[in-house]
């Protein structure tokens, strides 16, 4: 079995047996590349089946002099992943990545914006050009609802159901959830949609997706990252922020506000608790004021 065959066999197995996304799927094949390709350039030839530890002691040793520690965890953690694939299936009889450890990491806590700073950016956009209204309603909706980067691009006309205060939401693994959408956000969507992108040439196959680009297509994730930094850039904002910084301000502030954590996390649309248990510690004003209010010893 060659590195290409056992890869393309992996990614079928996470895509059809563990439902996972696209950008999930290219993470997994990015980190296992990124060995293959260390391989090829010291010209050595060896199979999935037959590379043992040292080898890959080596590799993640000349890893850590070029990447962060928590992109080499990541790396480790893929492969991890690969090689327990290839024991399961029995194309090999052992993992030979078990006995490497990852670097120990720090819990880092995410960057977020204040009320203030998010009103800035969004006052920021320029309503004259036709793309304004749609990163007003991008922005709110990132905001107001916390999503994920690619959870935007992918939302769906067919996805609103403003009626109910609710829009689905597909994540993860193709995952779906009910996130409720405020008043304001519905006004900033309908404004784009009715306003702006009925007016659009749209292409086929796009017929039912919420944003789309000038030429009447999906738009990309580095897209809206552009346009978020770019909106910083134009305010003199001090912090470096990305699409998914609305979606921590989005569970910082709802906390804050008193938002039971339960609720947060299925807003968020987190497997576990302990992943929404983040802001927990960056808020943790939160937790004298439960204190507070509820324990007896007041």
């Amino acid at each position: 079995m060659n590195w290409n065959q056992a890869i393309q066999d992996y990614m079928h197995y996470l895509k059809l047996e563990r439902g996972l996304s696209a950008n999930t799927l290219q993470n997994y094949q990015r980190d296992v590349r990124k060995l293959t390709q260390y391989l090829e350039q010291l010209h050595i030839n060896t199979s999935p089946v037959s590379i043992q530890g040292e080898l890959l002691s080596q590799f993640v040793y000349e890893l850590s002099k070029s990447v962060s520690p928590r992109s080499q965890a990541r790396i480790i953690s893929g492969l991890n992943s690969f090689f327990n694939y290839l024991a399961f299936e029995q194309y090999r009889p052992d993992n030979p990545m078990e006995l490497i450890e990852s670097p120990k990491l720090g819990r880092k806590l995410p960057d977020t914006l204040s009320v203030d700073e998010i009103d800035s950016l969004i006052k920021a956009i320029d309503l004259s050009k036709p793309e304004g209204e749609r990163n007003r309603a991008m922005l709110e909706t990132l905001y107001g609802c916390g999503l994920r980067v690619s959870e935007l691009i992918q939302l769906r006309i067919s996805d609103l159901f403003f009626e109910e205060d609710f829009i689905k939401v597909t994540g993860k693994g193709d995952k779906q959830r009910f996130v409720p959408i405020s008043r304001v956000n519905q006004k900033y969507i309908s404004l784009y949609q009715y306003q702006v992108r009925v007016h659009q040439n749209i292409q086929k196959g796009f017929e039912d997706i919420l944003f789309l680009n000038r030429r009447g297509r999906g738009l990309s994730r580095a897209m809206i990252f552009t346009i978020v930094k770019q909106l910083g850039e134009k305010t003199g904002l001090r912090k470096t922020i990305s699409p998914h910084t609305f979606r921590h301000s989005f569970a910082t502030h709802l906390l804050e506000n008193g938002a039971d954590l339960r609720a947060i996390q299925q807003m968020l649309g987190h497997e576990s608790i302990t992943t929404t248990e983040i802001y927990m510690h960056v808020d943790r004003t939160h937790l004298s004021k439960v204190m507070e209010r509820f324990h007896p010893r007041k």
